[in-house]
């Protein structure tokens, strides 16, 4: 019988698993280089869906102590009715065995930012935590959010298809149009030409997020009636190179409104974002 290869990806997700990464890989603290290696790797700890960097021991310009503060706390979130940890879930709470790191720079010390698994294929290696450093570099490429995953990727693809996206009776976009947005492990996302929403329905947000392969998301919320949406569109104003076919463009959460594709009404998909 044939499998599908997600199945075959996410029925790993209960380990701890690595990949080697030939990218040479920087990170700063405070203006000074504390990772230099050519030697990465990519580990994603237990029922993790993003991964972070490991170096050798050799290759962080730190000292490394142990770790006294508390672990943190998992938050759980669903993915096609899998409970994984997403980044919302603090580098701290580990699911996999080893000790705990402080990392001590001269500018700085970044605690529990540093974890030394217990497996023996990540003997000499030191797992980081991506948010306590100012700025990563992928070759001389800065990169935002989280490592560049080799099994992930997005494809931003013209289409004529007819999207129309609804809350109730409330048409909020109708195009011929799209650009649609194929993202590894999560639905695919119909961006929209400004010029075919509703943007009178529509107010921006201070929200930001960003998105290691897009880019920095803005967003609106929508006025639907006396029902306010929050935070139910978005759009990425200066994206990067992956994501410039939807420069501009609008999406909308479809786990939250009704999509229409070709008039064949979508069913809602379940992730974070339900």
């Amino acid at each position: 019988m044939a499998t599908q290869l997600r199945d075959l990806l996410w029925g790993a997700l209960d380990e701890l698993r690595f990949q080697p990464i030939d990218k040479w890989i920087r990170a700063e603290v405070g203006g000074r280089t504390v990772v230099d290696t050519r030697r990465a790797r990519l580990v994603l700890e237990p029922r993790r869906v993003v991964g972070s960097y490991a170096v050798p021991e050799t290759d962080l310009a730190a000292e490394l102590v142990l770790d006294t503060g508390a672990a943190a706390e998992e938050r759980p979130v669903e993915i096609g009715r899998r409970r994984v940890l997403d980044p919302s879930t603090p580098f701290r709470a580990h699911g996999a065995p080893g000790v705990s790191l402080t990392i001590r720079t001269p500018e700085a010390e970044l605690p529990g930012a540093g974890f030394r698994a217990d497996d023996p294929d990540l003997a000499g290696y030191v797992i980081l935590d991506w948010d306590a450093f100012d700025q990563w570099h992928e070759e001389d490429e800065p990169v935002i959010a989280h490592p560049h995953d080799p099994f992930s990727r997005i494809d931003c693809l013209r289409s004529s298809r007819h999207v129309r996206i609804v809350h109730g009776e409330v048409l909020l976009a109708d195009s011929r149009r799209p650009v649609i947005l194929f993202e590894t492990g999560l639905p695919p996302r119909y961006y929209i030409p400004r010029e075919d929403v509703v943007m009178s329905l529509l107010d921006p947000t201070p929200t930001a997020t960003a998105c290691a392969y897009k880019g920095w998301a803005s967003y609106w919320s929508a006025r639907v009636g006396d029902t306010v949406l929050t935070d139910i569109a978005w759009s990425y104003p200066d994206p990067l190179n992956d994501a410039l076919p939807v420069r501009d463009l609008i999406a909308f959460f479809s786990e939250r409104l009704d999509v229409t594709v070709d008039g064949e009404l979508q069913s809602r998909p379940n992730t974070p974002w339900s």
